[in-house]
């Protein structure tokens, strides 16, 4: 009886009969085990988000965590004390919360078809790392009214210099985080080492089996929402799809907002940094097409914290997605993937927007003051900053020079530094 070997250029009954087999697990091996390259990673994001958006949607994330950390702190008693409500939105019907769910679940299958899941215990320094990244990251999205995406990726697809300025804040962040980190190392020796771990988890043959499963019960999921009759839990479907499709691609592309600040600044790599650049110069100008279009309402993702709360709250991400060792999406697609440390720093970092959220509502910092009568949308004041929408603030040509600009600059900055390590710090 014939068997597929496994050396995946000879086909299982020889190469005149089946010339077409070894052809096709070398393409399939391409796309589920090998790595992808940030470029095409990028590309994929973006249509995805231009997906959402064409829904009169857009991609979210922290939204979803701080609900996970409003459900905590009721879970432990801390919600009547924050003011939080007591009857909260599920999780499953939370518009962002199932797109970060979702997103979990697409890295998830992504490492299992590639046999890249392992749970992956570190050093017991890095929970103490984590839990203080995850915190510091939780202040500094509710500052910023997002994280890496919703106060920096999406803001500037949606024409907002909210987006810019959160960029300077999380250069910055990153900078200062790395020469903190850089000075723990140096001076910190407990809890350094990590646990011993099996070369090869329980079940890891099975593990493309285990992976196609997955895509199979999401599919069947989503599904079974969008043929439900039912409005809202059909519109749920589109989500799940969604963000199940982003965590595949962030899982597969490697694509994480904290390495496109990070790398450069630590060792001088800048191909994410580039594959953002590129993903920013493809969506601005197609997301405008959709928002002159009025496919989407702008103001729906245009956080009200430009200049005050973005700059301050970047730069306070910053540090702690260093720390943490990942983004908002950057540790949920990690979490996909069997990271513990990055569990620790969602917990945390869930638990501390809740917080931070609640305690800056207590105080009305985070309450709209005014409305600003002189632009077309409804956009509001906070004591964090107002709702920028540039094209209504300066009309579209100065925001694609605007954008175009910074994004030359940032180019040239991480080219340059590419060639002379000039800004790294290790």
């Amino acid at each position: 009886m014939s068997t597929i070997p496994e050396d995946i250029d000879t086909p299982a009954v020889g190469r005149r009969t089946l010339p077409w087999l070894g052809d096709l697990r070398k393409e399939l091996h391409g796309i589920f085990v090998e790595e992808w390259s940030p470029f095409a990673g990028a590309l994929l994001l973006v249509l995805l988000s231009a997906a959402f958006m064409a829904s009169g949607l857009f991609w979210g994330v922290f939204g979803g965590i701080k609900l996970w950390g409003d459900h905590l702190n009721n879970l432990i008693g801390l919600g009547p004390l924050l003011g939080i409500k007591s009857e909260l939105e599920s999780p499953l019907m939370h518009r962002i919360s199932l797109t970060d769910i979702t997103l979990v679940l697409g890295a998830m299958a992504a490492a299992l078809l590639s046999r890249q899941f392992r749970v992956s215990r570190p050093p017991p320094l890095e929970y103490l790392w984590g839990a203080l990244g995850g915190t510091t990251m939780g202040i500094g999205a509710t500052l910023a009214g997002g994280c890496t995406t919703g106060g920096f990726f999406v803001p500037l697809t949606f024409g907002s210099p909210a987006g810019w300025m959160m960029w300077l804040g999380l250069l910055a962040g990153a900078l200062i985080g790395l020469k903190l980190l850089l000075w723990t190392m140096e001076h910190i020796t407990w809890g350094t080492q990590a646990p011993a771990r099996a070369e090869r988890p329980l079940g890891y043959g099975w593990y493309p089996l285990f992976g196609l499963a997955v895509i199979i019960a999401v599919l069947v999921w989503a599904a079974s929402w969008w043929y439900s009759g039912e409005e809202l839990l059909a519109a749920r479907g589109i989500v799940i799809v969604g963000g199940f499709g982003i965590g595949f691609v962030l899982h597969r592309s490697r694509f994480c907002f904290s390495r496109v600040f990070r790398e450069p600044f630590m060792t001088g790599e800048g191909s994410m940094t580039k594959a953002m650049i590129l993903a920013l110069a493809v969506a601005i100008p197609f997301s405008s097409l959709l928002l002159q279009k009025q496919t989407v309402d702008p103001y729906v993702a245009i956080p009200a914290t430009f200049v005050l709360g973005s700059l301050i709250g970047g730069i306070v991400f910053g540090i702690g997605m260093i720390f943490a060792g990942g983004c908002a999406s950057g540790s949920l697609w990690r979490i996909g993937e069997g990271h513990l440390k990055l569990v620790v720093a969602m917990v945390f970092f869930a638990w501390s927007g809740s917080v931070t959220s609640a305690v800056l509502n207590r105080f009305g910092l985070l309450t709209p003051e005014v409305d600003i009568d002189f632009l077309d949308g409804i956009p509001e004041i906070t004591s964090m900053g107002f709702q920028a929408y540039l094209p209504d603030l300066a009309g579209w040509g100065w925001t694609y020079a605007l954008s175009y600009g910074v994004l030359l600059l940032w180019y040239l900055l991480v080219r340059y530094n590419e060639s002379t390590g000039r800004f790294t710090v290790f």
